[in-house]
């Protein structure tokens, strides 16, 4: 098995698309094709299913994609470690994070980053702390800064960035805002809650401590960006239940301490592969957040 078939499998796989990934790729459609063929050969079994608008994996293809993406990044990682060795920090740094995470100032520590490793190419995506785990477990990312999902595998380990209590934000009409007290699960029931999507650090929080008080919440306003939210909050469309750093985001909102949500904290975390499987760029990166003191944030930094 060559790596030069994994790659082109790699591609038209994320593509979906022959011309599309012989394009990425410099290579010619035919030889694309050639190469998938071979390799689907050698495992004697079909990896797409090809229709004339797009290719989709198969059952076998998607078992591969798993390995040949954790196969790529090891081999990555190889060359990376080489010039490491030599002096020289070159190739990728793939990151991940989610919106406004505590603990960290992204774009700071990324600027340090570039002007240490010129050399080296950065990549960021943002997503929910779900996925973001999972593309370190497969090595589709080098690390990633997210909320505490799991405890550590062989897969994937954290270092704890910052842990924060969750608080209630509502506008200065809302009748929560008039009573100005600590609330409880018990004082939510019944309230239009403005959210995430599911796979967000927040909503996974609040999910989490509403379902052990036993409590049902309705989320009518589900949205992917943090200004949504507070936007929709600043027109008085419902409640949000964030993490405490959020309320410094939008000042003429109210901000209310909210209890006996049980261990209910907002731990953020780096998310990383094993020690041997970390990458230098992302081993640089996690050397520059302690040394420059970019972590934790206290409360009232900024985050990015």
């Amino acid at each position: 098995m060559e790596l030069r078939h994994l790659q082109h499998f790699v591609a038209v796989a994320e593509d979906q698309h022959f011309t599309r990934a012989a394009e990425r790729l410099m290579v010619s459609q035919s030889g694309l094709s050639a190469s998938i063929r071979a390799l689907e050969r050698e495992l004697r079994a079909p990896l797409f299913v090809r229709t004339t608008r797009r290719v989709t994996l198969t059952e076998a293809g998607r078992a591969l994609l798993v390995e040949a993406e954790r196969i790529l990044a090891q081999v990555r990682s190889a060359h990376e470690a080489v010039a490491a060795v030599q002096g020289v920090l070159r190739g990728t740094l793939a990151l991940g994070t989610e919106q406004c995470i505590a603990g960290v100032h992204v774009a700071q520590l990324l600027a340090g980053f570039r002007r240490r490793h010129p050399d080296v190419e950065i990549r960021l995506r943002q997503a929910g702390s779900g996925a973001l785990a999972e593309e370190v477990a497969a090595g589709r990312l080098d690390l990633a800064f997210a909320y505490r999902t799991q405890a550590d595998d062989d897969q994937l380990r954290s270092v704890s960035l910052t842990s924060e209590p969750m608080t209630v934000l509502c506008h200065p009409d809302h009748r929560l805002a008039a009573a100005g007290a600590v609330l409880t699960p018990d004082d939510l029931a019944g309230e239009v809650f403005v959210d995430f999507h599911p796979d967000w650090g927040p909503r996974r929080t609040t999910d989490s401590a509403f379902a052990a008080a036993g409590i049902r919440r309705t989320v009518a306003l589900e949205v992917n960006d943090v200004h949504s939210l507070l936007d929709l909050v600043d027109e008085n469309l419902g409640i949000a239940v964030v993490p405490r750093h959020f309320r410094h985001k939008r000042p003429s909102l109210t901000a209310l301490p909210v209890k006996g949500t049980g261990d209910a904290e907002y731990e953020t975390v780096a998310l990383l592969p094993p020690e041997r499987a970390t990458s230098p760029a992302a081993r640089a990166l996690v050397t520059l957040l302690e040394t420059e003191g970019l972590t934790p944030f206290q409360d009232g930094s900024r985050a990015s």
